[in-house]
């Protein structure tokens, strides 16, 4: 490795819009972002499915017949 090309490789803090700071290594000493892992709400479990034009019901009226009418195993034949 070439000495004096690379730069220097800091502990950074990571500051969100929500409050929540953490630390990681960054060629930045501070970071600021708008949304993290305290606030998205994919992690906080607040994330709504959103259906817009009733997508999901009707891929499900679709495909509804496929799990109705599905045939029960086929008995294996009696071998003698």
């Amino acid at each position: 490795m070439k000495k004096d090309i690379h730069p220097t490789y800091n502990q950074a803090r990571v500051r969100c819009a929500c409050g929540h700071e953490f630390f990681t290594g960054s060629t930045k000493e501070n970071i600021r972002v708008e949304i993290c892992s305290k606030c998205h709400p994919f992690f906080t479990g607040k994330q709504k499915l959103v259906d817009t034009a009733g997508r999901v019901e009707r891929f499900r009226r679709k495909y509804a017949h496929l799990t109705e009418n599905k045939p029960e195993a086929a008995e294996a034949p009696e071998t003698q």
